[in-house]
C-alpha cells in the first residue's frame, strides 16, 4: 500500500514537472527593446553636417525610429533607404548590437568647391561630381567657384579640377577663387601673391600650374610676389607675365 501511494506521488511529481516545463518551454521570451540609436559619422574631418538630431529627427518623420520599439520589429533597411534619400549622405549601413542598441554608419558627400555663379546658382560639388544643397555645412576650406558657370561644365570640367585641388596639398591651399570667364576661359585667385594665374581652358590644367609653381620658386622667390598682376599659361612652353603699373 505504501509502495503504491510513494509511487503515486512520484508519478504525480513527474507529470508536475513536466508540465511546468512544457510551459516554459512554449512561453515566448521577453522581447528586446531598441534603448539608443548610435550614430556614426564618417568623414568628418572634410564635413560635418549630418548630426544624430537630424537623422533621429528624419526617422521620426518617417514614422520610423527604432527607439522604444521591439528590436526584432525595427527593419533596417527600410531605415537605410530612407537616410539614403538625404541630399548630404552619400552611404548608410544599419544594424542592431546585442547591447540592445540601433548603429547608424554614415558616409556623407564630400563637397570640393563651393559654386556661386553669375546666373544665381548657389550650390556645392561633391567628390563625386554631384551637386549639393548650399545649406550644407563645411566645415573645410573649399575653393569658391564664380563668373559664367553651367551646371553641366562644373560637374565635368570643374569636378576634375576641384579633385586635383583636394589631391594637390599645395595648390588646394593656394587656390582661393576660381573665375570663369566667358568661353569657358578659367583664371585663379590665389591667396598668396597679388596676381591672377590665367589658365584658359582647363585642358592640361595639371600641366599649366607645373609651369606655375616652377615660375613661382625661381622667380617670384627672387623678385617678390607682388611684381605681376597676371601670370598667363594658356599656351604650351611659355608663361606671359604682366608687370603690375606703378
Amino acid at each position: 500500500m505504501i509502495k503504491r501511494i510513494l509511487l503515486s506521488i512520484v508519478l504525480l511529481l513527474v507529470i508536475a514537472y513536466l508540465a511546468v516545463a512544457i510551459t516554459a518551454l512554449n512561453r515566448k521570451p521577453v522581447a528586446q527593446v531598441c534603448q539608443d540609436m548610435e550614430l556614426v559619422v564618417k568623414d568628418t574631418v572634410y564635413a560635418g553636417f549630418i548630426t544624430k538630431k537630424e537623422v533621429a529627427t528624419l526617422l521620426e518623420k518617417k514614422g520610423i525610429s527604432p527607439v522604444g520599439k521591439e528590436l526584432e520589429r525595427v527593419r533596417t533597411k527600410t531605415i537605410e533607404r530612407e537616410l539614403a534619400k538625404h541630399p548630404l549622405i552619400d552611404e548608410v549601413e544599419c544594424y542592431k548590437t546585442p547591447s540592445g542598441k540601433l548603429r547608424i554608419e554614415v558616409t556623407q558627400r564630400i563637397p570640393i568647391l563651393r559654386v556661386m555663379s553669375a546666373n544665381g546658382e548657389n550650390y556645392y560639388l561633391d567628390n563625386k561630381g554631384t551637386v549639393m544643397p548650399p545649406d550644407a555645412k563645411c566645415v573645410a576650406h573649399l575653393a569658391v567657384v564664380t563668373g559664367n558657370v553651367e551646371k553641366s561644365f562644373a560637374m565635368r570640367d570643374l569636378y576634375k579640377f576641384g579633385v586635383f585641388l583636394q589631391n594637390n596639398s599645395f595648390w588646394n591651399a593656394q587656390v582661393e577663387q576660381i573665375h570663369v570667364l566667358s568661353g569657358k576661359n578659367v583664371e585663379l585667385v590665389p591667396r598668396v601673391g597679388d596676381h591672377l594665374i590665367y589658365l584658359g581652358k582647363l585642358d592640361g590644367f595639371e600641366k599649366k600650374l607645373e609651369r606655375v609653381k616652377a615660375f613661382y620658386e625661381k622667380a617670384l622667390n627672387q623678385v617678390g610676389w607682388n611684381k605681376y598682376s597676371r601670370i598667363n599659361v594658356e599656351f604650351s612652353n611659355q608663361i606671359i607675365c604682366t608687370k603690375r603699373e606703378k
